[in-house]
């Protein structure tokens, strides 16, 4: 339904832009000396409200397209939480206490720098 439904959507929306593109072209070429009175608001006032829809299919379309993306961003993290706590379960775990302690990381020079009285270590 998803795929199918954002494309009538978008066809929808863009023959409507193109009516009112047409409109628009067709007002100020063809009909600009044709058009007055009531035969000049009721044309422009229809060129305008399909310009209207064309707006509310797009927005439409963008709340839509929000809505999925947050759906998709919701099962990615289920998704990958499902999969740390499956590969937590998997590891063996240390009882506590029993960590071994961290080793002095060598400088360059195979010596473990020790630090001076403002924190660098001493070369």
């Amino acid at each position: 339904m998803g795929l199918e439904a954002n494309r009538r959507r978008r066809i929808l929306g863009a023959m409507v832009l193109l009516a009112a593109l047409g409109m628009l072209v067709a007002g100020e070429t063809l009909l600009k000396g044709h058009l007055r009175g009531i035969g000049f608001l009721v044309y422009w006032g229809g060129c305008f409200a399909l310009t209207g829809v064309a707006f509310l299919i797009a927005f439409l379309d963008v709340l839509t397209l929000r809505g999925r993306l947050r759906e998709e961003q919701r099962e990615l993290l289920d998704k990958t939480l499902r999969k740390i706590e499956a590969e937590a379960r998997e590891k063996p775990h240390r009882p506590a206490g029993r960590e071994k302690p961290a080793k002095a990381q060598p400088g360059s020079n195979g010596h473990v720098r020790e630090p001076d009285k403002d924190g660098r270590g001493r070369r």
